[in-house]
């Protein structure tokens, strides 16, 4: 059966644009941006990243698994609003020293899910059951924005099997420095409303506009991300409205992760500044820090070689 095309269109561009311009940091992106010297045009071969499906604790999850079989695991999970798809500029390069698996959290991407699921908590709960339902043995989870306070909240707890965290750009702490959109997001039903009746498509075209400074998606890659958000606007809204309790609910376990842990920030971050990222390297007991110069939120994209070497120098210095 062949999956339904979506696709930004110029009434998505418009709605887009009428929200860049009540958020005040589209403007410094945007100089960033028309000065990059590596702005690159979007990717023409298609995703090289193996999806497939499975069922986990009952939930229908779309994971891809590939690489080196007998190299180190490195366990992806998928940011928002983005799905799995946004690892496929790094698969290829850590394929050929890692075993790679990639997993969308439920309620996103291509995973089934509702609002039940919109907590740090459950993503965690579900975390360990795949891990254990994949066989997965010490894994090192990378978990950019969602999967960031998921793997930290797994991280705390006394059943973990990872070896080590690369997390970052994501929410960590109570006291969080966000951008506009974020406090949009998290405090006002107005905006909320207006961001649902724009639509997922809007959405999108707005998050390419706020957090890439170098990187342009594939038409494969925004279909699949309009797709993982359309007619479940509901459940990122409900993330962010409990945002705040799951934060409270965060921080007081920070201090207890030991497990050796590299932050990661783009530092022209415009959703989650990077000030968050030098806050809690000074929290976690084992913790290093590294800002990803030139890049915006999405940054696992917009600095993808840098990235890449960042994850493979890591993993392999902490498998001996």
């Amino acid at each position: 059966m062949q999956m339904k095309t979506h696709r930004i269109t110029w009434f998505d561009r418009l709605n887009a644009s009428a929200l860049m311009l009540v958020t005040p940091e589209r403007r410094a992106m945007k100089v960033l941006q028309d000065a990059s010297p590596v702005r690159k045009a979007p990717p023409l071969s298609p995703p090289r990243i193996p999806l497939q499906f499975d069922t986990v604790s009952g939930v229908k999850v779309r994971f891809a698994e590939g690489g080196k079989a007998d190299g180190p695991t490195v366990l992806l999970l998928n940011p928002l609003p983005q799905s799995i798809l946004a690892f496929d500029a790094i698969w290829g390069i850590l394929s050929r020293d890692f075993h790679l698996i990639a997993y969308d959290l439920p309620g996103f991407g291509g995973s089934e899910g509702g609002e039940e699921w919109m907590s740090f908590t459950r993503q965690a709960d579900f975390l360990a059951d795949f891990i254990t339902a994949r066989g997965i043995e010490r894994p090192h989870i990378v978990g950019p924005d969602i999967g960031m306070p998921t793997a930290l909240t797994y991280a705390a707890r006394a059943g973990c099997r990872a070896k080590s965290l690369m997390v970052g750009d994501g929410p960590c702490l109570v006291a969080s420095s966000n951008g506009s959109l974020i406090e949009k997001l998290i405090h006002s039903a107005f905006w909320r409303t207006v961001m649902g009746i724009a639509g997922a498509a809007a959405g999108i075209e707005g998050a390419y506009r706020l957090c890439y400074v170098n990187y342009q998606p594939s038409a494969e890659e925004t279909s699949d991300y309009i797709a993982g958000l359309a007619g479940r606007m509901n459940n990122m809204f409900r993330w962010f409205i409990d945002y705040p309790s799951s934060l409270r609910g965060l921080e007081p376990l920070l201090p207890e992760i030991t497990l050796p842990t590299t932050i990661f920030w783009g530092d022209a971050d415009k959703l989650l500044f990077v000030d968050n990222g030098t806050r809690l390297a000074e929290i976690l007991p084992n913790a290093t820090l590294s800002i990803l110069p030139n890049c915006g939120h999405f940054s696992y994209q917009d600095q993808a070689d840098r990235f890449a070497a960042l994850v493979r120098d890591w993993v392999l210095d902490h498998e001996a």
